[in-house]
């Protein structure tokens, strides 16, 4: 077999890991098997529906734009909570926009969560009637998913706000600002 043929063949990273003994068994860090314990697995990080990026990176900051929530026939995530959905309803809705941003962030940290500081800020909008008051409980839907996940350091200074309309009629939309390491 021709030298050239036979490192296409297998591959010239699979050779040289191979030759030099540097082949590492995947491990999983401590946020993946915490996140393990919880039974949660990330969907994959949503692309951009417009014309911006989902996260930027500036320093040891990591701003992760808005997101949506994951809609399901058992949770739904989409319309006005206060009318077409239930404060648990929405609160289901932020925890799954919790697992998008979980998702933006893992991406953005080079698939190792264990890079996180800490969860430094949260931003929060409930799509609601104008007499709903309640949207700090729906917004603890991915607060204490942050915090279930990282413990004290997923806790973060934090805005819950009311509206009365979000793109695509989603639920409710979170933006957030991360601290990871370099």
């Amino acid at each position: 077999m021709k030298r050239r043929s036979f490192f296409s063949t297998i591959g010239i990273g699979a050779f040289l890991a191979a030759a030099t003994g540097t082949v590492r068994a995947a491990s999983m860090g401590k946020i993946d098997k915490r996140l393990a314990e919880l039974g949660i697995s990330l969907p994959p990080a949503p692309g951009p529906l417009a014309a911006y990026t989902p996260y930027r990176i500036s320093g040891n900051l990591v701003y992760i734009a808005g997101q949506g929530p994951i809609d399901s026939p058992a949770h739904p995530a989409f319309g006005r909570v206060g009318k077409d959905l239930s404060t648990a309803q929405g609160y289901q809705a932020a925890r799954s926009t919790g697992l998008n941003i979980l998702a933006q962030l893992k991406k953005a940290c080079g698939g190792d969560l264990d890079r996180v500081v800490q969860c430094v800020q949260i931003q929060g909008i409930v799509k609601c009637t104008d007499d709903y008051t309640d949207s700090p409980k729906v917004i603890n839907g991915a607060s204490e998913l942050f915090r279930d996940v990282f413990g004290d350091r997923g806790l973060a200074a934090r805005a819950a706000l009311g509206t009365n309309a979000l793109p695509a009629d989603i639920a409710c939309e979170i933006m957030s600002t991360w601290e990871i390491k370099i």
